[in-house]
């Protein structure tokens, strides 16, 4: 299934019934007072999280959702039926914006969260209404309402715990796939993964947390180059960033640009609350170098002003990775703590 995190939609919530013109007309009351009732309200239109739903693409074939009228009043006092109100299922983790102003109408980041996005007609009144002690045979009556109608921008942003970022061809599908039961795509040429993907990843039966990995980023993709800088967005709401670097074919004078200045000057540059995120540094493919070689690497970063955490894995072998994996679920427990 295609990945589609951005679209424009129309909604529409459905009209408010009439209300009814009508008196009372039976055997022996010829001149029976007004009996007419009130009309349906219209449905109201809502946007719904769904866990269901990964992806915004079914909204690129269906783009207007209407909701239904009201019923209109009828003769003895009969209130007219109300529309159904519309749920429209969404990812979650979607915000709605209103397509003219940019307001953010809502965010959904929970199962089963809703936000009204189109409000129904009200009921009109039926002529029983405006029954007086001096008007006893009223004609009036009122229209129902107008529903809201509005156009809305949908974003999509996952919702994850631990985002990897890192140059194309790093490793970042094959840690998610060997730590969770995601099964990215997986070969040996940059730009394999092509759109976000989650995994969960479990490290006992108390403690799990989930893991997104996103298109490689390249120099001047703050500016619009490759593939990853559309997807940052979805490391936003991470807690922690991984920064996957590849040491199995740099060199020493490389290193430092080309494996890891690279990504932080582009997520600098793109924004700074991703730049300000707890990040590790994250070696990979150490089971294709000499154990000297990563050393002098971590030297080298620690050279030139790194102070993150730095860990050394194989996502092939899991060499590496189960220490990985339980000091992040510990960060989180002692966050959780500091909180």
């Amino acid at each position: 299934m295609k990945f589609v995190d951005q679209v424009q939609i129309e909604v529409e919530a459905g009209n408010g019934g009439d209300g009814c013109l009508s008196f009372r007309r039976e055997k022996y009351i010829p001149r029976g007072g007004p009996d007419g009732g009130d009309g349906g309200t219209g449905g109201n239109i809502y946007l719904q999280a769904d866990q269901r739903v990964n992806t915004l693409v079914d909204f690129r074939f269906k783009r207007i959702f209407k909701a239904r009228n009201g019923h209109p009043g009828e003769g003895r006092n009969k209130t007219g039926k109300s529309a159904y109100d519309l749920f429209v299922k969404v990812p979650i983790g979607t915000l709605a914006y209103d397509k003219y102003t940019g307001d953010m109408i809502g965010d959904l980041i929970s199962q089963g969260s809703t936000i009204l996005v189109a409000k129904g007609g009200c009921s009109g009144q039926g002529n029983a209404r405006f029954k007086t002690s001096i008007n006893r045979a009223p004609r009036k009556t009122t229209s129902g309402g107008k529903g809201e109608r509005r156009e809305l921008n949908l974003e999509l942003k996952l919702l994850a715990d631990v985002g990897l970022l890192g140059l194309p061809n790093a490793g970042k599908s094959s840690l998610i796939s060997k730590s969770s039961s995601a099964r990215p795509k997986i070969s040996d040429y940059p730009f394999t993964t092509l759109s976000p993907g989650l995994g969960v990843v479990r490290v006992s039966d108390i403690q799990s947390f989930v893991m997104a990995d996103i298109p490689g980023i390249i120099e001047g993709a703050s500016e619009g180059a490759g593939l990853g800088l559309q997807f940052l967005k979805h490391l936003e709401r991470t807690r922690l960033l991984l920064h996957v670097i590849d040491i199995s074919e740099v060199d020493e004078g490389q290193f430092w640009r080309e494996r890891y200045a690279v990504v932080i000057n582009e997520i600098n540059r793109y924004s700074k609350v991703l730049a300000n995120k707890p990040c590790w540094v994250v070696m990979n493919k150490v089971d294709l170098v000499d154990k000297t070689v990563v050393a002098l690497f971590e030297e080298k970063l620690r050279r030139e002003g790194c102070k993150l955490p730095i860990f050394s894995v194989s996502a092939v072998t899991g060499e590496g990775l189960k220490k990985l994996l339980e000091d992040i679920a510990q960060w989180f427990d002692e966050e959780s703590e500091r909180k």
